[in-house]
């Protein structure tokens, strides 16, 4: 009666839809896990979803049925907005230990806010209300689907037995029967995606550590030299973790030293770590942040005004970097860059600090994973609570918390004024409590005695400005002349090239206005590749042959509305009077992709002329109880900025003998790196001559 309820239930009008993302049987069938991602509509106001940037949520449900034992276990987690909201709920059905014809439920649930734009209050009182609401309804939806089941005639189901499948079989499985107790499934094994005989082999070594520790061990020195003291537990998270990116992952696969911050920043819980590594992974390939020291020279503004720079080492090895911040001009440097480029700068200063990190390691023989930054707070003043520059300093703290865990040692925070609450106030709530627990604050001149910097830096390298004999080669800052200021239209286009200024191209998708690219092919068996990125929306990738050219292409061509797409280009190259099967033919599946999702894959084409790849808007079905529109269907149609969707995309043409991969490959496998997924799945499907890979 409950799986009735998916993909989606009408008795719950907030639960739009729900796809199956892993799904787990034992080959004795008494073993059910099935894992989905499910859509909510949340009842928000709008002004709060608007300023939230989202009209729906996405959480993960994890149903685990265990016929043998009688219970069905569902736990439930958000995936939207988890670094600033966490929602944790477990429901449980079992069977009453007195009375079999009993069913026992339980519920429990936990909600933590650490922030949410300062809206924390309204979206705890909201989660209040869905939650008091879905416990009231819960008994009444089970007792719908029963009472269906009931006028379908099914008002039994057998009790699970054991499969027979010989004499000497069905005797020994009830005296030798290790696996019993251990059946529930490994919480690492269903996520990691192992296969049956994998998971019955954890279960059925009870003498194994738990842990599941691999056959290879890392070399004793290597560990010492280059990753520090690490438990037996904690050297297996490590192992693990690496040998499911080098399995899953086909992109640059991080050193031990990166995948051990995530795991430090979650306490070693493989799962936890591996959720954050791989939405980090994602972004810096949508960002290109891999190449940002060898392609990105930062404008001269910055280099002249920006007063930041790095200064030799700490006592304990570590590169130091030095801001004084509060001779920084913020608001003439938003004003004349933009908050793009100063973001952009601030990630190359944390690449710049994991490349020290490895030279310090090299010469001082110890690993050192993280930097000493100084700060120096002598000037701050009011112009520096500007409020859009403090929501860009936000959302450097929230991309840089996100993506560079663990990188800093220690912050001393000197010469801290008066409007210094102020600004932390402001701040603290964005940043982690371990990263919180590294901050030291010293008012006026208290760093200059005891347990101040001499604690921490050597005396020959304490900066002049400070009272020291070292010479710093930190810019001075000071105010940005308004002459560089630039209009808030020269900015957009300025952070649009920022990010699109590499081999990735971007595009922007409208509900009824697909992107398209044309590539003419001349030799048959040649190879088109693609690779794109879903940065924002849920889109269908098409891919089509003509035997004739389109026409030039039509560029921001969105009918009545006639809006242009400041985040990427628009083009459209198929003829609204062509028809599909005369003029041009479909030679792939379409291809579903979620928000978030990077997706690479190949057709090997069959005939010379025009192909196409398409990116389309994915509709939503509409509403299975009725044929009438929603009220938020009517509104979401007159704002088309709630019909976009954002790619980022590369494509190549390469001849079938240069041609690397599978020319055979009919699989089709759905990786999970993704910012709104953590699991990998995999599928297969028929597509001719063609790979196609999430």
């Amino acid at each position: 009666a409950y799986e009735r309820r998916f993909p989606t239930c009408p008795l719950i009008p907030m639960f739009v839809a729900s796809d199956t993302v892993n799904e787990y049987k034992s080959e004795d069938g008494a073993i059910h896990v099935i894992e989905r991602r499910c859509k909510l509509d949340i009842d928000a106001p709008r002004l709060l979803k608007k300023i939230a940037g989202v009209d729906y949520v996405y959480f993960v449900q994890k149903n685990s049925l265990n016929r043998r034992e009688r219970t069905l276990h569902i736990e439930a987690y958000n995936e939207t907005f988890s670094n600033r909201v966490i929602i944790n709920e477990h429901c449980s059905y079992t069977v009453h230990p007195d009375n079999e014809d009993w069913t026992c439920f339980e519920q429990s649930a936990s909600l933590d806010i650490k922030s949410f734009f300062g809206f924390e209050s309204t979206v705890e009182k909201i989660a209040m209300k869905q939650y008091t609401s879905n416990i009231k309804k819960g008994k009444e939806i089970i007792e719908y689907y029963l009472k269906q089941l009931e006028e379908e005639g099914i008002t039994f189901v057998p009790r699970w037995t054991p499969p027979v499948t010989c004499k000497s079989e069905s005797s020994t499985s009830h005296t030798r029967r290790p696996v019993s107790p251990a059946i529930n499934i490994p919480e690492s094994a269903t996520k990691e995606g192992l296969n049956n005989k994998e998971i019955l082999n954890t279960s059925s070594s009870p003498s194994e550590p738990t842990a599941g520790t691999p056959d290879d061990k890392l070399d004793a020195d290597y560990i010492k030299r280059y990753l520090g003291d690490l438990t037996p537990m904690q050297e297996s998270c490590l192992i693990r973790l690496r040998q499911w990116l080098q399995e899953t992952h086909k992109g640059k696969i991080p050193k031990d030293e990166h995948i051990l911050r995530f795991l430090r920043a979650r306490d070693f819980n493989i799962d936890k770590a591996r959720e954050i590594l791989c939405q980090s992974l994602t972004w810096r390939k949508q960002h290109q942040v891999d190449y940002i020291l060898d392609t990105w020279n930062p404008p001269q503004v910055l280099q002249d005004y920006y007063a930041g720079g790095w200064h030799h080492h700490d006592k304990d090895g570590r590169p130091l970097y030095v801001l004084r911040l509060g001779q920084m001009d913020t608001k003439g440097l938003v004003r004349a860059l933009g908050e793009e480029a100063l973001l952009r700068y601030v990630l190359s200063i944390n690449e710049e600090g994991l490349r020290r990190c490895e030279e310090n390691t090299k010469v001082f023989g110890r690993p050192i994973s993280s930097w000493t930054c100084l700060v120096d707070l002598e000037g701050l003043n009011m112009r520096h609570l500007w409020r859009p520059g403090v929501k860009a300093l936000l959302r450097i703290i929230e991309v840089v918390e996100a993506n560079y865990p663990e990188t800093l040692g220690r912050l001393l925070i000197l010469r801290a004024p008066r409007v210094f609450p102020v600004l932390w106030t402001l701040v603290s709530p964005f940043i982690d409590d371990n990263t919180r627990k590294k901050f030291l604050i010293y008012a006026g001149n208290d760093y200059q005695g005891p347990g101040g910097l001499l604690d921490y830096i050597d005396k020959e390298i304490i900066p002049d400005f400070l009272g020291g004999e070292c010479m710093c080669e930190v810019p001075e800052g000071g105010l940005v002349p308004k002459s560089l200021y630039r209009t808030a239209e020269e900015l957009e286009n300025e952070d649009i090239k920022l990010w699109t200024e590499t081999i990735y191209q971007s595009a922007s998708v409208f509900k009824g206005a697909p992107h398209e690219v044309l590539i003419q092919i001349v030799d048959a068996s040649s190879v088109i590749t693609w690779d794109f990125d879903v940065c924002k929306g849920d889109i269908v990738f098409n891919i089509f042959h003509s035997k004739r050219a389109p026409q030039p292409p039509k560029k921001d061509s969105l009918g009545a509305h006639s809006i242009t797409s400041p985040g990427g280009n628009n083009v459209q190259l198929i003829d609204k009077v062509w028809q599909l099967g005369r003029d041009y033919s479909m030679v792939e599946s379409p291809l579903i992709c979620k928000e978030g999702e990077s997706v690479q894959g190949s057709h090997v084409t069959r005939w010379p002329g025009f192909y196409i790849l398409q990116w389309k808007f994915h509709n939503m079905p509409a509403c299975a109880t009725t044929n009438l529109p929603r009220v938020d269907d009517v509104l979401a149609s007159l704002q088309v900025s709630s019909h976009k969707c954002k790619v980022m995309y590369y494509t190549e043409v390469i001849g079938s003998e240069d041609f690397r991969g599978s020319m055979t490959s009919l699989e089709s496998s759905h990786s999970g790196f993704s910012q709104l997924s953590a699991a990998t799945t995999s599928s297969s499907q028929s597509h001719s001559s063609s790979m196609i890979s999430r």
